[in-house]
């Protein structure tokens, strides 16, 4: 689906109400208020729920927007409010359901009308912190790495790797919209949130007061409710993302490499002379035959690629690194049979303290030894001191909590797999190995532990730590830690087994 797709949709729903209030209810003061309402309303409910079951993404994107605004800060004048990103993003979940929650209260505001100039102010205002949200995000093409984007005079031409944040998530993975799109559209949402302003009193509004307040309570109340379930009890309800349960990630993967390489193909060079200024546009074929006649020392030359615009999901970028840097991608993918996945995007770390331990250096001499009645001689070795010395050795503490995930529900299901003919792993973010040795002995994990990316791991699963179920390169299941499958109910449901 496409945006314009999408407002083609809100656009028939928000009529379609719009009918019903003026002809059914008769409660319309303003045709083309009603309809605003109603379009905006539904736009908002909408982009709300299609993150309220997954607010965990939601969250993600917060905390890359809380980082970035962390650095930009920090190198001007407003330095000092610097420190309060930090604050922001270790509270991004709660900040995430938060904002979803009031974006689909708000939708619902609208629609009824309730309290109509208090609506039109909240309206106004979260549509202007999404423009400037959006604004900064799209302008970040034009700031060159290195540059900080308040040193205006260093900025570039727009190139679209310079962005610092590659999407808003302003209808989470259902819908990935470019910086520039979803800019564009909250200026047009710009224009209702001021006519609002100035005629609320034309909104129409729809039962009584006490009625509308209470609506709007119990929507506040039932969608707080769904974005705890889906953020802290199980995955999402709605799986929009491009590791849901039925994707053939290995089949996927290969059609994306395809693309890639379609829409990077170079088509013709577009050239222009440094002499009189003079472009000329030449097909690739011909191009290679002739390139002897565009010097470069008298012509700049240009790319024409077939789609220079072309974006492709995650799963172009699924790789998993073993401990010695091989690259098991291929490995796993190409793998006929079941494997369990375990992803652990954060190693959970309580603390880290120096510990003291005492070893032993040990000094040897070899003495040569004449063997009797011969004239060969043999070497003994022989201790000449002892040196006792301490060694401080950094030792990694872990959150109980986390581990208990690990000893109490995702060990026994992979220690019931062994033998089983299944295969199993865990991957987590790249880490000291000495780290991940430590958090294995101190769960008794005896099953290796692979590497990936930290963002693809949270694009896979959202639960810290989960299961995913993998045949053929294909994803079939996914459990979230608190909502564990035992391994006799995984093979009951999804895993086929010969008879041993």
């Amino acid at each position: 689906m496409t945006i314009y797709t999408l407002l083609l949709y809100i656009g028939i729903t928000a009529a379609v109400l719009t009918a019903l209030t003026g002809l059914v209810f008769k409660v319309q003061k303003s045709w083309l208020m009603t309809y605003l309402q109603h379009f905006c309303g539904s736009l908002f409910i909408f982009s709300g729920y299609v993150k309220a079951v997954d607010p965990l993404g939601t969250a993600f994107k917060m905390e890359q927007y809380f980082a970035e605004f962390f650095y930009t800060f920090s190198e001007t004048a407003l330095k000092p409010i610097a420190p309060l990103f930090p604050w922001l993003g270790e509270h991004s979940i709660l900040f995430s359901i938060v904002m979803i929650v009031f974006e689909v209260a708000l939708g619902i505001m609208l629609i009824l009308a309730w309290r109509p100039k208090l609506t039109s102010w909240l309206f106004f205002l979260l549509v202007a912190f999404f423009t400037v949200l959006t604004g900064y995000t799209y302008l970040t093409g034009y700031v060159p790495s290195g540059v900080n984007f308040f040193e205006f005079g260093k900025w570039g031409a727009y190139v679209k790797t310079n962005m610092r944040v590659t999407d808003c998530g302003c209808f989470g993975d259902f819908l990935k919209l470019k910086p520039k799109v979803s800019f564009l559209k909250d200026v047009f949402l710009l224009l209702p949130a001021i006519y609002f302003l100035f005629k609320h009193k034309n909104m129409h509004e729809h039962f009584t007061a006490g009625v509308r307040a209470w609506t709007v309570l119990l929507v506040t109340i039932g969608f707080t409710a769904f974005c705890y379930y889906n953020t802290f009890m199980n995955e999402p309800v709605v799986d929009f993302r491009p590791f849901r349960a039925g994707v053939d990630v290995r089949a996927q993967r290969a059609i994306e490499a395809e693309e890639e390489a379609a829409a990077y193909k170079v088509l013709a060079y577009k050239m222009r002379s440094k002499s009189n200024g003079q472009v000329v546009t030449v097909p690739y074929e011909q191009y290679m035959k002739e390139y002897e006649k565009y010097p470069e020392a008298e012509w700049e030359m240009e790319q024409v690629k077939a789609n220079p615009d072309y974006e492709h999901t995650k799963v172009s970028e699924f790789e998993i690194t073993a401990p010695d840097g091989s690259n098991m991608t291929d490995a796993l993918l190409q793998d006929t049979g079941y494997f369990l996945m375990v992803v652990s995007y954060k190693l959970k770390e309580a603390g880290k303290e120096l510990k003291t331990t005492t070893i032993n250096d040990t000094t040897f001499v070899t003495d040569t030894i004449k063997i009797a009645g011969s004239d060969s001689v043999k070497l003994v070795q022989r201790v000449v001191s002892v040196n006792p010395r301490e060694v401080k050795e950094e030792v990694v503490t872990f959150d109980q909590e986390y581990m208990d995930r690990f000893v109490k529900v995702i060990n026994p299901v992979i220690n019931a797999a062994k033998g089983t003919g299944v295969k199993f792993f865990a991957a987590t973010a790249p880490n000291d190995p000495s780290v991940i040795a430590q958090f294995k002995a101190q769960t008794e994990s005896t099953y290796p532990f692979f590497t990936a990316d930290d963002l693809l791991l949270k694009t896979i699963q959202r639960s810290n730590p989960g299961i995913v179920l993998w045949k053929d390169g294909k994803i079939l299941a996914k459990w979230h830690y608190k909502d564990m499958a035992s391994f006799e109910e995984m093979k009951a449901k999804y895993i086929k087994l010969p008879p041993q």
